[in-house]
C-alpha cells in the first residue's frame, strides 16, 4: 500500500496521534488476503478517556464530521466514549470509528483475535480473519452476507497453504 493512498494516510494520522485501534471491516479483509475492494476505513477504537482524547485530536486534524448529519457536526469525546458508531467523512476519505462490533465486543475483548503487520513503515493491528467472519455474520447486513463467501474461501485457501 503506497503512501499516497488516502486509506494509508488515514492510518498515518491515527498512528501519528497514538490512537489505539484495530482495523475491522473491508480493510481488515484485504489485510487478511481476501480479494475484496473497499473505499473506507473501519476501526474499533479503545474507549479509554486518554485514547478517545487522542482520537478526537486525530479526527480534528483531518477535518472529520458526521457524514449522516447535514449540520457537519464534528465528533467529540462524548460521541466516541460510547458503544455506538461514528460514521465520519474526512478530508482523507470515509472513516467509521466503532465503539463496539458484533453485539458488544470492545477493543479489549477482541484484542486476542488480532495480528499486527507493517504498512508503509507503520505497525497496524487488524482483526484476524476468523473473527472478522464472525463479526460479519453477527452484523447480518446484506453487504456483510455478500462478502462472507469470499472471506470463507480465503480462510479455506489459507488453511490449505
Amino acid at each position: 500500500m503506497p503512501a499516497e493512498i488516502p486509506l494509508v494516510e488515514l492510518l498515518r494520522v491515527l498512528v501519528g496521534h497514538g490512537v489505539e485501534f484495530i482495523v475491522v471491516g473491508g480493510v481488515a479483509a484485504v489485510l487478511n488476503g481476501a480479494p475484496v475492494t473497499t473505499f473506507d476505513l473501519d476501526i474499533l477504537h479503545r474507549r479509554t478517556p486518554e485514547n478517545v482524547e487522542r482520537l478526537v485530536a486525530a479526527l480534528t486534524a483531518i477535518d472529520a464530521v458526521f457524514r449522516t448529519d447535514a449540520r457537519r457536526i464534528r465528533p467529540n469525546a462524548s460521541h466516541l466514549m460510547g458503544p455506538g458508531h461514528a460514521l465520519l467523512e474526512t478530508r482523507l476519505g470515509v472513516l467509521d470509528s466503532l465503539g463496539t462490533i458484533e453485539t458488544d465486543a470492545t477493543y479489549d475483548t477482541v484484542f486476542e483475535d488480532t495480528f499486527v503487520l507493517e504498512i508503509d513503515g507503520m505497525m497496524i493491528r487488524s482483526l484476524e480473519l476468523r473473527r472478522l467472519i464472525r463479526a460479519k455474520e453477527i452484523a447480518g447486513r446484506p453487504k456483510d452476507f455478500a462478502v462472507l463467501p469470499v472471506l470463507r474461501a480465503t480462510l479455506e485457501e489459507r488453511g490449505r497453504s
